[in-house]
């Protein structure tokens, strides 16, 4: 599969970039964490759990030429979580994914990241109607959704649990 948006996104304070090995370490300080994980998998994830996700999300770039981004602060280097593009083979749409380690919560940085991915969507994937699936009790993304310009669409029943599907919007 052709990689059909580029590999990696520049904003003021972020880079967002393909994941590398060591990038999981940064990871697994949200994967770790209960709070941070509870809307998407109910638990935290072990280390080897975290690596197997980043593998995942890695793969996703090779069979859909489209993944989510390892987002990497500027002024530290370190990995503070992952925001991209997402469509696994039971999802209900292409969407657009965050997931960012709790001492990065309220900074903006989901935020700067998912406006720069959703350029990126709009000038390489026109055709794609992006959406951000979120579990109906997640007010703290369903917050970033409405901050970033996406729009409930409507409520679905998904893997058990009702789930709000936001649309981002089609131009800037």
């Amino acid at each position: 599969m052709d990689i059909l948006v580029p590999t990696e996104l520049n904003t003021e304070r972020l880079l967002l970039r393909q994941f590398i090995d060591s990038d999981w370490n940064g990871l697994h300080k949200h994967y770790s964490d209960a709070e941070a994980t509870k809307y998407t998998y109910g638990r935290a994830l072990t280390e080897g759990e975290t690596w197997r996700t980043m593998c995942g999300m890695l793969g996703h770039w090779q069979i859909r030429g489209y993944g989510p981004y390892s987002v990497v602060e500027k002024s530290s280097g370190k990995v503070v979580g992952a925001v991209g593009f997402w469509f696994p083979n039971d999802w209900p749409s292409p969407e657009i994914k965050w997931a960012l380690s709790k001492p990065y919560w309220g900074k903006g940085y989901a935020s700067e990241a998912t406006r720069a991915v959703q350029a990126a969507g709009l000038k390489y994937l026109p055709n794609i109607a992006l959406i951000s699936l979120i579990h109906k009790s997640n007010h703290a993304s369903i917050k970033l959704a409405e901050n970033v310009g996406a729009a409930l669409e409507k409520e679905i029943e998904f893997r058990g649990n009702a789930w709000n599907m936001h649309r981002h919007p089609r131009a800037t």
